[in-house]
């Protein structure tokens, strides 16, 4: 997991708040294509996906303005990362194609873990539900 935290922070160092402004117009349309992911391996990376989403939604609107820089990069890159088509495994393998996107998206809960159970708290979200297991 540690060589994914290091992809991970390699990613989101080059997140400027242009970029994550430029995600969040993306958003409406990945949100949908998000809710279409099937995967039994990783039965929560949709709710995971969805969830980092709206924080970072929240983050750049202003809404929520607690989120500390580096978790809205991380959760932009991993987003970023998971609505690719091609990554380390493209999505197209057969019962590993997202097991690349899990582990991009649990290393940036789990390296974020602390900022985004408050985000969670103050959203009336139950953060147990927002697992960081695939």
């Amino acid at each position: 997991m540690a060589e994914i935290a290091d992809f991970l922070n390699r990613g989101a160092a080059s997140i400027t708040p242009a970029v994550a402004e430029k995600v969040v117009r993306a958003l409406p349309q990945w949100k949908l294509e998000f809710t279409q992911i099937y995967e039994p391996l990783f039965p929560h990376l949709g709710s995971q996906l969805d969830f980092l989403a709206n924080a970072l939604e929240d983050s750049v609107e202003g809404a929520y303005k607690d989120l500390p820089f580096s978790a809205i990069a991380q959760a932009t890159f991993a987003l970023l990362y998971a609505h690719k088509k091609v990554g380390i495994i493209p999505d197209a393998v057969l019962n590993l194609g997202r097991a690349d996107d899990s582990s991009v998206v649990r290393a940036a809960l789990i390296q974020n873990e602390k900022a985004f159970a408050i985000y969670a708290a103050a959203q009336d979200i139950e953060w147990g539900k927002v697992t960081s297991q695939p």
